[in-house]
């Protein structure tokens, strides 16, 4: 097996003071680490700044995905539980994941402040709840599903900044991190200066924090997830020449649809790994992933090598960066 193919290859040691806890205040005052692909020249500037490397007439393409509160904390024979909303099923039914998972069996009722949810049928796994308008518990009762290596619990603060200024279209379990750097000051001084922006959605899954367990990544599987392409952002990109994507869920949603080789409304599981030749995205806004991550496979082979990725992500660390969701951005171009 070729070593771009395992797993381990993509192994590299992060300081743990440096995963972001809390989010800046000042959204474009982040970092932003500036990398050149032709000759690997790496610039260090502030995520306003993205600006002066974007002209008249480029496209930007953003994720309008709205994060929804999918973590639910309520009481199953007095001691408290959690679910966690994965997918919607109906109006009345959706599928989710419940911890601890072995006491949520078939008939059992979860008590959420005046609302009672009924494990309705039990899977490998997973959960179907049933609950008259249960969006209406989650967004009474719900938090914000913050990943796992932010090691608080959320606040309503987050409720505003794990959120991008944008995001319209309710529906994701994780936010499009990459976006959350922009405010709608910045986004207008983009617009002013002749940039194409546009949107797409595509609903982030639970997969986005599944692990990846095969040491061939060809064998990985992601998880199908919902998107959504406008006409008009589509017949924008289609007439631009340079494609500028905000994040590994717009890329993954971009080239799968390929100018109309897929639907321009559906369900993806692209999963973009080095190898993989872009056929729609020219340049790429994103923060900096976890070891083994599929965002770090597809940072890979947009920039073609991971060693350069690696020698980025040392010095992101030297410099004091923030890494991962919270954290700091990069650009490639």
């Amino acid at each position: 097996m070729e070593k771009i193919f395992d797993l381990d290859y993509y192994d590299y040691e992060i300081d743990e003071k440096l995963i972001a806890q809390e989010p800046l205040k000042e959204r474009d005052l982040s970092r932003l680490m500036v990398i050149h692909k032709s000759d690997f020249k790496i610039e260090h500037r502030i995520f306003k700044d993205l600006i002066c490397y974007l002209k008249k007439d480029d496209c930007l393409v953003l994720n309008n995905s709205k994060v929804i509160k999918a973590r639910l904390i309520g009481y199953l024979n007095g001691k408290e539980v959690e679910i966690f909303l994965t997918r919607a099923i109906s109006n009345d039914e959706f599928e989710g994941i419940g911890k601890p998972l072995k006491k949520f069996k078939k008939g059992s009722i979860i008590e959420v402040g005046e609302f009672k949810i009924l494990v309705k049928e039990v899977l490998k796994g997973k959960r179907i709840y049933f609950c008259e308008n249960y969006m209406e518990v989650f967004e009474k009762h719900g938090q914000i599903p913050l990943p796992q290596y932010i090691k608080r619990k959320p606040t309503k603060e987050d409720e505003i900044f794990y959120q991008t200024v944008y995001a319209q279209k309710e529906g994701s379990v994780a936010a499009p991190t990459a976006g959350l750097h922009f405010t709608e000051k910045l986004l207008e001084d983009i617009k002013n200066l002749g940039v194409n922006v546009c949107y797409i959605t595509l609903h982030v899954g639970i997969g986005t924090f599944k692990p990846i367990l095969e040491k061939d990544i060809r064998k990985h599987q992601m998880d199908y997830e919902y998107y959504e392409i406008p006409d008009e952002t589509a017949e924008i990109i289609k007439s631009s020449k340079r494609i500028i994507s905000v994040g590994t869920t717009t890329t993954r949603t971009l080239e799968f649809w390929n100018f109309d080789e897929n639907p321009r409304k559906g369900w993806t599981n692209l999963f973009i790994y080095p190898s993989y030749k872009f056929k729609v995205i020219d340049a790429l806004i994103t923060n900096f992933h976890p070891p083994k991550s599929t965002p770090l496979l597809l940072v890979s082979a947009f920039i073609g090598d991971f060693e350069k990725v690696k020698e980025a992500y040392i010095l992101a660390q030297q410099m004091k960066y923030r890494f991962y969701s919270y954290g700091d951005a990069m650009f490639i171009i």
